[in-house]
């Protein structure tokens, strides 16, 4: 604690008075580029990730980055949602994964969370994640069918996310864009979900411009044409 107690002087000397107008800005008004849902994994920082600012991200998380989809019951995630499209129109909304979950770890193992109901309740939300990966990947190893449940279950998400009016509206008007990332800890890959390959490919950079790395795609379907 006296840790964190030391960073808030810090911040509050050194960062906040060297930069006392951009914070004068941000105190008028919030004009986020982006929402961004993820895991409340402590390893995750989405400004760190992405390299935004304060006010360029407005952020969602819970364990397991999970979306209940829309019922009678409102819960926080959909107010949430809802605030950031309607009231601050944002027009793009980023579901991100990482790896090494402890929620899809916990998703696809319940004796690890047996002793928190609390989060199994909430895993319940996941359930068909956890029914897609013991269907057609019960022949994977633990440590594939984790990465697999990370990257399925922000598929799932994605699918929940659509059933909010706020979403479903606007994205008939296409009026808002939704993404599917997964973030790899241990190399700091960011994998994008696209849908034309129906697969999360990585983010490359060459020549000056960024673009998903489909050699990968590419090179398993010409070794299946031979």
């Amino acid at each position: 604690m006296f840790k964190l107690i030391a960073g808030l002087h810090q911040f509050k000397t050194e960062i906040h008075a060297n930069n006392e107008e951009f914070f004068d800005r941000l105190a008028m008004h919030q004009a986020p580029e982006a929402l961004f849902i993820t895991c409340s994994d402590s390893r995750i920082d989405p400004n760190l990730l992405t390299q935004a600012n304060p006010g360029e991200l407005f952020i969602l998380r819970n364990a397991g980055n999970i979306i209940p989809p829309h019922s009678d019951q409102i819960g926080g995630e959909e107010a949430t949602i809802e605030f950031a499209i309607v009231a601050l129109g944002i027009k793009d909304i980023i579901v991100c994964g990482h790896s090494q979950c402890g929620a899809m770890r916990g998703l696809l193992n319940t004796d690890l969370i047996r002793t928190m109901p609390a989060v199994c309740a909430w895993l319940d939300h996941a359930q068909a994640t956890k029914q897609l990966v013991q269907s057609k990947y019960h022949n994977f190893d633990e440590k594939c069918r984790l990465e697999i449940a990370v990257q399925e279950n922000v598929l799932v998400q994605l699918e929940n996310l659509r059933t909010y009016p706020s979403v479903a509206e606007r994205l008939e008007r296409n009026e808002i864009a939704i993404h599917g990332w997964v973030y790899e800890i241990e190399s700091g890959a960011v994998h994008i979900y696209e849908s034309d390959y129906q697969q999360f490919l990585p983010l490359a950079y060459e020549d000056g411009h960024y673009h998903l790395d489909c050699r990968t795609v590419n090179e398993t379907a010409a070794n299946q044409a031979k």
